[in-house]
């Protein structure tokens, strides 16, 4: 196979990987701009929607189809009313300092993870995908002086994976117009500029603050939940997601959701094609000297401004 079908096979992979990172990376950037609050515990929130994902495929009495679909609409709500009951009786006491904020986050997290280590076990556990077709991927080459499509031996992506990337996207659009077309967006945003004044307009703040929240750990567990029939629930997948969504957020510029999705483009194919060509440890080597080089020639991100 030559070099142009490998970058192609690269960039579907990158694709996906942009595409999960940009839901679990918009939900942080989502409580950080509308709350002012670093989320530790966002990994673990992504862990949960993954191991609830298995809990609920085993409920539906081993049909994969029925099996994810109930967990698609059943976990992130799940995981987003157990975040807003966290930030009402946690968060909510302790003021949303900053630094307490950051000491509590991190007790939710060792709190999530330990608890599903003592009920789910150490182990991981794969989810059956519904469909898991091998589609073919095509390829132009020149011939004869004019344009040839032909389909390359090995060059092929799942059925499954073409539906997470369109997943994905169809649910940021839908974030989009949630935060810009509705009364909760706007409510959101208004917050988000100047919380004193929302106060004074009659705001519910700490309710916003509560749905920010769970709408932000939302995204992490259906994120997860797209994800865990391509990789396995286990207690401590909740790592690497915190450690590339912080990426993300830094560079995208703290709080931005715009910001967060460009970045995210910019580290999931960035990844997807320094992994096949080079090594999975080359691209997060990558990704953190991108971050190196934005907070020192652009502090507040790539789409920050200088309020973030």
């Amino acid at each position: 196979m030559d070099f142009g079908p490998y970058l192609m096979l690269a960039i579907m992979e990158g694709a996906l990987t942009a595409a999960v990172l940009a839901l679990t990376a918009s939900g942080l950037a989502l409580v950080f701009g509308v709350m002012r609050v670093v989320n530790v515990a966002h990994g673990e929130f992504f862990m949960l929607g993954a191991v609830l994902a298995w809990w609920v495929s085993q409920l539906a009495g081993g049909s994969p189809v029925w099996g994810f679909l109930l967990a698609l609409c059943v976990v992130p709500l799940l995981v987003g009313v157990l975040a807003a009951v966290v930030d009402m009786t946690i968060l909510k006491r302790i003021n949303y300092d900053p630094e307490r904020t950051i000491v509590a986050t991190i007790g939710i997290l060792y709190i999530l993870q330990q608890v599903t280590l003592m009920t789910y076990g150490p182990e991981a556990r794969p989810v059956a995908p519904p469909f898991n077709t091998r589609v073919a991927l095509p390829w132009f080459e020149m011939s004869n002086g004019a344009l040839q499509l032909y389909w390359p031996w090995g060059l092929s992506i799942t059925s499954y994976k073409l539906f997470v990337i369109g997943a994905a996207c169809v649910v940021l659009l839908g974030l989009w117009a949630l935060m810009t077309q509705t009364k909760l967006g706007f409510l959101m945003r208004a917050t988000e500029q100047d919380r004193e004044m929302a106060l004074a307009f009659g705001i519910p703040v700490q309710r916003v603050y509560a749905i920010a929240f769970g709408l932000g750990a939302g995204m992490a567990a259906l994120a997860a939940v797209l994800i865990v029939p391509i990789q396995q629930a286990h207690y401590l997948m909740g790592g690497d997601p915190l450690l590339l969504s912080f990426i993300v957020v830094i560079i995208g510029g703290l709080g931005s959701l715009p910001g967060a999705l460009l970045a995210a483009l910019l580290i999931g194919l960035s990844d997807g094609i320094i992994s096949v060509f080079f090594s999975p440890t080359l691209a997060k080597i990558f990704a953190t000297l991108l971050v190196a080089f934005v907070l020192v020639f652009r502090p507040n991100g790539l789409w920050g401004t200088r309020n973030s």
